[in-house]
């Protein structure tokens, strides 16, 4: 076990953050932004009070998606003189949907150290509670603002087996999860983890179309943070997900009640029920769940 007390000298350290709850940050953190030369924030306001509520006085410096590029050559420089720097983001673990990533790069590509500090992520915290497949996940960040392109990128994703991690914001969560259900269907087993570490932290599992009726039940369920996760596409889905099986199930369910549809579907091809159901509800083809009035 490696356990060192120094800060080096022309180091780089990518240190974790509180994502909410401030007891989250470690001691090795707090050491480290202690002791380097100085700290680049995403936001030096925020950061500031972080610092300021543990007695920490480096100073420090901004680097977000902006100014990252212009402050490559003064950061290489300064560690180059051999002094030693921190990098934070606003909460959780730097470069994860966070600014960092072109200068941890171009350090490395210069032969200069950068070390990691691990610590908060709601990414890894949302999972750990989510009742969901962990041995493999996907992480997809933020999905596009727009429906439609929102739409196009959860299509590419519809097949993928393993749990599928998102990251969401306030005022589109609620859209977000109604593209989810047109997309994927209403049935396919969600968690939406909110507020993490925070006062108002919540975590509630159900299918797709019933978290999408758990949000319009309470405005303050639409408020803060999200992390969205979805359960992956059974494999069976893609083994009879193919033109010729989407076609038979479209034109059945234009003619059918979708149980019927998939009866025959089922009679005509030998496939397991299951399968077939899962992909007619990916098909779009059966009404949506109602949703309540916000009025």
């Amino acid at each position: 076990m490696q356990c060192t007390s120094t800060i080096e000298s022309g180091v780089l350290y990518v240190v974790a953050t509180p994502i909410g709850n401030l007891e989250d940050i470690s001691a090795r953190a707090l050491r480290v932004l202690r002791g380097v030369d100085g700290i680049a924030a995403e936001d030096t306001r925020h950061t500031s009070q972080l610092l300021a509520h543990f007695g920490i006085d480096t100073p420090l410096f901004s680097l977000h998606e902006h100014n990252e590029y212009a402050r490559l050559e003064q950061i290489v420089r300064r560690l180059r003189q051999g002094q030693s720097l921190a990098l934070v983001s606003d909460a959780g673990t730097p470069l994860i949907s966070d600014p960092g990533f072109p200068l941890v790069r171009a350090l490395r590509q210069q032969g200069l150290n950068v070390i990691p500090v691990p610590g908060p992520s709601s990414i890894l915290a949302a999972l750990s509670v989510a009742g969901l497949p962990t041995d493999r996940f996907i992480f997809e960040g933020f999905l596009p603002a727009k429906s439609a392109a929102r739409c196009q990128r959860l299509r590419v994703l519809a097949g993928e087996e393993r749990t599928l991690v998102f990251l969401e914001a306030s005022h589109r969560i609620t859209d977000m999860l109604a593209d989810l259900v047109a997309v994927f269907g209403g049935v396919r087993s969600a968690v939406i983890a909110r507020e993490l570490t925070k006062r108002f932290e919540e975590v509630q599992g159900a299918a797709l179309s019933e978290l999408l009726v758990w949000l319009d039940a309470d405005p303050n369920r639409r408020r803060g943070e999200f992390v969205v996760l979805v359960q992956g596409a059974s494999p069976m889905i893609n083994e009879v997900d193919t033109p010729e099986i989407r076609r038979l199930l479209t034109a059945l369910m234009e003619a059918l009640p979708l149980g019927r549809a998939v009866a025959v579907a089922v009679k005509a091809t030998g496939l397991k029920r299951k399968a077939l159901y899962e992909l007619a509800l990916r098909l779009g083809k059966v009404l949506e769940p109602v949703r309540p009035s916000l009025d």
